[in-house]
């Protein structure tokens, strides 16, 4: 989860153009079948002082002070507006509305929970679309908002998918939203095989999800996701993870039902997302993602006309990569979403790589291009929900 910063000209880059090369670079060849890659478990080796050296890889001296200023104040103000909810009494899961939908499955159910939040209230064809999708995959669907006000349609056109809308007030990010509905998870679909704990931060799906689903089902009990990341220590990114078992599923919605929220991104980051997988993988359980980072990084510095030297901010410098960026990892969903979408049939473009652009990337604006004519959501779709949002 980055700081948000401001996107600079077509493709988010101030001042820069792509180079010369990059008009003839070969277009990069589509692998159709997630289903066909085997699961990479995460390496948690402690990180240690190396994990301060992350940031500057990426940004430079000034940008990386400048990013440890403003998390410093965010975590500073997070902790004060923490300690006066916590002062106050203020309750966890705020619950503002609930209602139930339709039916969810009786054997051995799957259940996705999925996190949305809109200032407009509105609720997007393309989060109706993901919410369809999940739902023709097998999973009774837990919607919950956490927009200040909700649109009665659709409202009304949310239940004709899930089993359960909840309204919420913003607090906590996803994990927040999770939270509020872990216990009653646990006790109304105590025998759930499958937990997803997903939100509408992502465009698409650009790809059919049912390779992906099964996929993460060959890899047995465990927590699954699709990307992994090193930045701050090995982790599952939370945009998108799998709970397999009746034990494992059990054991998250605990981790859920205790999570330490704050009124800070960072300190959710910490505890939260790292926190999961890192938990997950101390009980004993298998923590592994689909699209792995090792594997993300040797497909693309195989092949050196789509090689990362083009895909990486200007200041990063060119060369053999591979071997440095266990050091000086990057973030896989921002710069290296496009070898994610064409190399490994990666289902989904970052929302906030798209809006924001915060790594100030190349290319980014050529994003429509790798969606098809057969995309589950179409590009018109996904321009309609990013014209939605940024009202």
């Amino acid at each position: 989860m980055d700081l948000a910063q401001p996107a600079h000209g077509s493709d988010g880059v101030a001042g820069r153009t792509a180079p010369a090369a990059m008009a003839s670079t070969p277009a990069m060849r589509h692998e159709p079948c997630p289903a066909t890659m085997p699961l990479s478990d995460l390496d948690f080796g402690q990180p240690g002082l190396s994990r301060l050296w992350h940031g500057l890889g990426l940004q430079g001296w000034l940008r990386f002070l400048r990013r440890v200023l403003l998390v410093g104040c965010e975590v500073a103000w997070g902790s004060a507006v923490d300690l006066a909810r916590s002062g106050f009494g203020s309750p966890d899961d705020g619950i503002l509305r609930i209602e139930d939908g339709v039916p969810a499955g009786q054997a051995s159910p799957r259940i996705a929970l999925y996190a949305h939040y809109s200032a407009s209230g509105r609720v997007s064809a393309m989060v109706l679309r993901q919410l369809r999708a999940y739902r023709e995959c097998g999973f009774s669907i837990l919607f919950v908002t956490m927009s200040p006000r909700i649109d009665a349609t659709g409202w009304a056109q949310v239940l004709q998918v899930a089993t359960l809308a909840v309204q919420r007030r913003n607090h906590g990010l996803d994990f927040g939203a999770w939270r509020a509905l872990a216990d009653l998870v646990a006790r109304r679909w105590p025998d759930a095989g499958e937990l997803l704990l997903t939100n509408d931060s992502v465009l698409g799906p650009i790809r059919p999800l049912e390779p992906v689903f099964a996929a993460l089902r060959t890899g047995g009990d465990g927590l699954f996701g699709l990307t992994d990341s090193r930045q701050g220590g090995a982790h599952l990114q939370s945009y998108f993870l799998l709970a397999r078992g009746r034990t494992a599923v059990g054991e998250t919605l605990a981790f859920l039902g205790r999570a330490p929220l704050s009124s800070s991104k960072w300190m959710i980051v910490q505890r939260c997302e790292i926190g999961l997988s890192r938990h997950m993988q101390r009980q004993g359980f298998r923590v592994a993602a689909l699209f792995g980072y090792r594997r993300l990084v040797a497909a693309v510095t195989a092949r050196p006309a789509e090689g990362l030297a083009h895909l990486l901010p200007e200041h990063v410098p060119a060369g053999p990569l591979a071997p440095a960026l266990p050091a000086r990892p990057l973030n896989p969903v921002h710069h290296l979403w496009r070898p994610l979408v064409c190399l490994f049939g990666f289902p989904f473009v970052k929302t906030e790589l798209v809006r924001r652009n915060p790594g100030r990337l190349p290319r980014v604006g050529s994003w429509p291009e790798l969606v098809g004519a057969d995309s589950p959501c179409p590009a018109s779709m996904l321009a309609a929900h990013l014209a939605e949002i940024g009202r």
